[in-house]
């Protein structure tokens, strides 16, 4: 259980995560506390049957599955969504325990972070969700952290300019958001597995998603296999189209590869990253200046919020590995910590709104603080 503030020892773990609380909430965002237990198909339909093996799963009378609460964003996003405040600003922190399995660790851990809905002043918002998180980690006597910024939406704008062939639209945007090399992302014969599957490929081409979904399904079936390798009968659906549309002879040219691979290589200080952005917008004939103003306009509202752009460092190949992010995104990390995890994380996620049941788009920005990472080990042992 999280001691209450008031009976903390000031300077133990808990006392530092009540002070960092309480800065949070001094800022305006109110304490949300959804249900440790949660519908477990939510986490599944966005993360992915993947993360089935990180999450501890039981089964009411009825036959319903659910979950201890493995993250906090979508159980805050839900309850938002289920209030009568929905659509409307709003704005919440929490603290508490979160679960998932961790090899050599132990499956529960503390996280604390804050979520901001409803603000149509993006820029100004993803900059308040940076520097408050940044504070209260100070103000908790937590240590100086290396801050590194990505832009999916203008990553997602630069490649819809480029206009690829679709199924190469969806494959770099995965690989960009798993992090993946240029060199990885364009091996279109990398599946995992020396297997031939020729034969499965003929026979979907020309097949749209719901005919080769349908003929997984029954294959899957037949064998008496629900998922294979933690995949749904879904994503190997999805998967062999994919492999079916690129033998099938869609295909990048090498110019727009080059091009990739420029946007993918600009990396170091924010504005010099901006300057050389604009130019290869220009060189490349993309009109990128959307999004482009957009990113220049978040590194004024950081700076006038009192944090240093030049000591950050932005990388056009960085990306976080979660689909529903749709802007920028960052990580905060301990440089004492000796296995480069972030003790700090998030970014904006309009796109999660519409996902989880909202009517309309409703911007949306938050960020993760794990707190275990941040008070505990220096990752030494991990």
């Amino acid at each position: 259980m999280i001691a209450s503030m008031e009976t903390v020892a000031e300077g133990s773990i808990e006392g530092k995560q009540a002070s960092l609380l309480s800065h949070l909430v001094a800022a305006g965002y109110v304490r949300a506390e959804p249900s440790i237990l949660q519908p477990s198909s939510v986490f599944l339909d966005l993360s992915g049957e993947e993360i089935r093996g990180r999450m501890y799963l039981t089964t009411d009378g009825a036959g319903a599955e659910f979950c201890l609460r493995p993250e906090y964003t979508i159980p805050v996003c839900r309850d938002y969504l289920a209030s009568a405040s929905a659509g409307e600003q709003a704005s919440f922190s929490y603290l508490g325990p979160v679960f998932r399995y961790r090899p050599n660790a132990s499956g529960e851990s503390i996280q604390a972070g804050i979520e901001s809905f409803g603000r149509t002043d993006r820029e100004a918002a993803d900059a308040e969700i940076l520097t408050l998180a940044l504070e209260s980690v100070a103000v908790a006597g937590g240590p100086s952290l290396n801050v590194r910024m990505g832009d999916a939406g203008l990553f997602g704008e630069f490649l819809e300019k480029l206009s690829l062939p679709p199924v190469w639209l969806r494959r770099v945007r995965r690989g960009h958001m798993r992090g993946q090399s240029v060199a990885q992302i364009f091996d279109t014969g990398q599946n995992g597995s020396s297997s031939d599957h020729s034969g499965v490929l003929a026979a979907l081409e020309g097949v749209d998603k719901k005919g080769a979904l349908a003929l997984v399904e029954d294959l899957l079936s037949i064998a008496g296999i629900s998922s294979v390798g933690g995949r749904s009968a879904n994503e190997i659906a999805e998967r062999f189209l994919e492999q079916s549309s690129l033998k099938s002879g869609a295909a990048v040219s090498s110019e727009k590869r080059r091009v990739i691979e420029r946007f993918l290589a600009i990396t170091g200080d924010p504005d010099d990253a901006s300057a050389q952005l604009r130019t290869l917008a220009q060189d490349s004939d993309l009109d990128l200046s959307g999004a482009l103003d957009s990113f220049d306009a978040r590194l004024g509202f950081i700076a006038a919020r009192g944090l240093d752009v030049s000591g950050m460092t932005f990388s056009a190949g960085f990306g976080r590995n979660i689909d529903y992010y749709t802007g920028f995104v960052f990580e905060a990390q301990d440089p004492a910590r000796t296995d480069g995890r972030p003790v700090v994380g998030g970014g904006r996620y309009d796109r999660l709104m519409t996902t989880l049941g909202a009517k309309g788009e409703i911007p949306a920005v938050g960020a993760g603080i794990w707190c275990d990472r941040l008070f505990g080990d220096t990752g030494a042992a991990r």
